[in-house]
């Protein structure tokens, strides 16, 4: 990934909360039929090991936990915030007319290291832990236990646990840091017009 250095994000907590927020992950690999993606939502424990751990499950059905043994490299991409950027939204612009579009993210690329856990006592832990996660906003959160506990075995039946040991996490923040001030403020006011409040927060914070 190029990244100059005006916009590289090494911040442990800020590459924590792009993945924490936006968990839906890329999880690139290479095998011998060449590159492949699949995206997955992951949990993130930042604690384990030297750079945190992550952890997802696939179906069954889907081959990668057999492409990807344990202990083959695979990176994930994590996108946050991102929007378009129009140069009317910097007040130079109307001044001098040296503005052009842009598009402003966040991004990071976690490598790692897979292992595949083919175990219904691990499965059941993530799904359970990230079902906690996710129905916590909801007024009556559904849980495993809603469910008949077969058909709910069932299913388990039919995923497979994966976790990468994390050994770098790279990250990009494009928040028009290479910007006056006044014209990064004023494009972040627009954001924050179009509802993009995320984006808009980080290009304010980033000053």
């Amino acid at each position: 990934m190029y990244i100059p250095a005006h916009f590289a994000e090494t911040r442990p907590e800020h590459l924590q909360r792009i993945i924490r927020e936006h968990p839906l992950g890329v999880l690139v690999t290479q095998g011998s039929a060449g590159l492949d993606a699949d995206h997955v939502p992951f949990e993130f424990d930042p604690d384990a090991g030297t750079h945190g751990v992550l952890l997802a499950h696939v179906a069954r059905a889907n081959t990668l936990w057999q492409r990807c043994p344990t202990g083959t490299p695979v990176m994930v991409v994590f996108r946050g915030a991102e929007a378009y950027v129009s140069p009317n939204w910097y007040p130079s612009k109307h001044e001098a007319h040296r503005q052009v579009p842009t598009w402003n993210y966040e991004v990071v690329h976690a490598h790692g290291t897979i292992t595949v856990h083919d175990d219904e006592r691990f499965v059941r832990r993530l799904v359970a832990r990230q079902t906690r996660r996710h129905e916590a906003a909801e007024p009556v959160p559904w849980k495993m236990g809603d469910s008949a506990p077969e058909f709910i075995d069932s299913l388990l039946r039919n995923i497979v646990g994966i976790e990468i040991a994390v050994t770098s996490l790279t990250g990009k923040a494009k928040l028009s840091q290479n910007k006056e001030a006044r014209d990064r403020l004023g494009a972040a006011a627009t954001l924050d017009s179009h509802g993009l409040q995320e984006l808009a927060a980080a290009m304010r914070e980033t000053g």
